[in-house]
């Protein structure tokens, strides 16, 4: 087993799951789906000089331009921009059309992000995005540790909202486990920051515990809390330390042996379910609740086998992933015959689907993600065929708009949400947890299309500063308002960055950092709690 991958692996997982940082991209006047899509990339197609496939738009974008492959099948850094193309296409097809001008000759997109990103302003974002994290980090250590987070509005901590039990928002997450600072071990290892992450590794060992009073939610639990115990244990114990010197004198396994009795402390939920499907929540002291819910999504149930599996293979104990497992099957078991695709919530002790919504975000968005995630990590080849099923029901059912992403009538591709029965179309909203699917398709090797699926979210951020919540594509406008941090946008971008080296995802990753200093810094000395730097730390 490559440790240093897998461990690599892991944080590069959990900081898709809670992190947050850069992006944004230009939007016309429209983002109706059937109605005329404004912004299209349906440029006309050159070819390789050997005729072998097509590269990319005349006279647009150079991020456009597909990457090559090498005689090993890697993906080749594409050479530096060359001078802004010339006139190239006008009309609804051009991006100066989409912003507005006028649809000819060089645009806005060309001008701004056809020229390479400089080393001297790549290093001025890496500090900006530390500075921004030791702005958060801090003010969590000085007014709300060891309180879960830190309410940036009132510049105090929080945690469990014990007087009003049904607050699901808040008691799902929050555990009275000091969240913020464990889910921060990580973060502070991927900046340099050893001194740091070595008193933050003592401090968790000393202070935090698991024996509480707490109804958590597994899923939550699992990916932040347990995710972040094993990842900072890696990081520690790895020999080759690609991160610099973060070992801990005297270091016992304790992260390790806490990440032990946190997932014996959920495994209740996997106890007396007819469908080996997980109880949504479970109480770290007493076991699952007598009231407990027997209806749960399939994301929260099926999204536990990285977490898991990793803690299996380090303790040799296969219990845990073996229960992660059983619950992935059992869900892959449920999906429909006709379509192949799966609900988003169902019964766990009768296995009947009480939502038959089917989509790419909530309550879907990381089964799916898990299943390439855990072949890429454990290289079981079960994973790899459910996750290549599904994604075939998606593409034939999901998918609407043209068949190819940047050639051909019609609108852009834009994955919808649908019956897992009949595939007819149930909504006209997309949810911003999608936007993780355009990083999920750069790892399946789909990048031509990931580019594509990308700018569409990303147009979305460009028109509102953020990512609201909940989009009709219908009605040109948010149905849900808010933007909670999610990350989803950032990982994809950082993962098309990865596949490309484009500068031009450079350039979006200093837009979504401004972006976050400009609208979720609260005027004060508090910051929003949730932190994560990528783009300009890790290269």
């Amino acid at each position: 087993m490559q440790w240093r991958a897998l461990v690599l692996g892991l944080v590069l997982l959990r900081l898709g799951l809670h992190a947050v940082l850069w992006l944004v991209f230009g939007l016309g006047p429209s983002m109706g789906f059937y109605q005329r899509f404004p912004l299209s990339f349906g440029f006309q197609r050159l070819r390789d000089p050997d005729g072998s496939g097509p590269v990319g738009p005349p006279g647009g974008p150079a991020w456009l331009h597909r990457p090559r492959r090498g005689t090993e099948g890697r993906l080749e850094t594409p050479p530096e921009p060359g001078p802004t193309p010339g006139p190239g296409v006008c009309g609804p097809a051009h991006w100066g059309y989409a912003l507005g001008g006028g649809g000819c000759g060089p645009d806005e997109y060309e001008r701004r992000y056809s020229g390479a990103f400089p080393p001297q302003l790549r290093a001025q974002m890496r500090d900006l995005a530390r500075g921004m994290f030791v702005f958060g980090y801090d003010n969590y250590m000085a007014h709300a540790f060891p309180q879960d987070e830190l309410n940036p509005i009132y510049c105090r901590g929080r945690g469990p909202d014990r007087g009003d039990p049904s607050n699901l928002n808040i008691n799902d997450v929050l555990g009275n486990y000091s969240l913020t600072l464990v889910d921060a071990l990580d973060t502070l290892a991927i900046m340099g920051n050893s001194s740091e992450f070595q008193k933050a590794v003592k401090l968790v060992i000393n202070t935090v515990s698991f024996d509480k009073d707490s109804t958590v939610q597994v899923f939550e639990a699992t990916i932040r809390v347990l995710g972040s115990l094993l990842s900072a244990h890696r990081i520690i114990t790895d020999s080759k330390q690609p991160f610099g010197d973060m070992t801990i004198e005297d270091y016992d396994n304790e992260l390790l042996y806490m990440a032990h009795d946190l997932a014996v402390r959920l495994l209740p939920a996997f106890e007396n379910t007819k469908t080996g499907i997980p109880y949504p929540r479970v109480n770290l002291k007493t076991g699952v609740p007598p009231d407990s819910n027997n209806e749960t999504c399939t994301a929260g149930a099926g999204s536990l086998l990285v977490e898991f599996g990793i803690l299996s293979r380090l303790l040799g104990d296969s219990t845990f992933e073996w229960v992660a497992r059983r619950a992935v099957k059992a869900l892959w078991n449920l999906r429909s015959n006709d379509t192949g695709l799966l609900g988003n919530v169902v019964n766990i002790q009768t296995g009947h689907w009480v939502g038959k919504q089917s989509g790419l975000g909530a309550g879907l968005d990381s089964f799916y993600e898990y299943l390439l995630k855990s072949y890429i990590l454990f290289g079981e080849k079960e994973d790899l065929e459910m996750f290549n099923a599904a994604y075939q029901s998606i593409q034939s059912y999901l998918r609407r708009g043209r068949e190819a992403c940047n050639e051909g009538e019609g609108d852009p591709p834009l994955y919808v949400n649908v019956n897992m029965f009949s595939g007819q179309l149930m909504n006209t909203w997309i949810d911003s947890l999608q936007a993780f699917f355009p990083g999920l398709q750069v790892l399946i090797g789909d990048v031509e299309d990931a580019i594509c699926l990308h700018a569409f979210y990303y147009a979305i951020w460009k028109r509102y500063g953020a990512l609201p919540e909940r989009y009709n594509w219908q009605l040109q406008a948010p149905d849900v308002l808010f933007y909670p941090l999610r990350p989803e946008l950032v990982e994809s971008t950082y993962l098309l960055y990865q596949a490309t080296k484009n500068p031009f995802y450079l350039h979006v990753g200093m837009d979504i950092l401004q972006s976050l200093e400009k609208y979720t810094k609260v005027k004060s000395v508090c910051y929003v709690p949730y932190f994560i730097v990528w783009m300009f730390v890790i290269d």
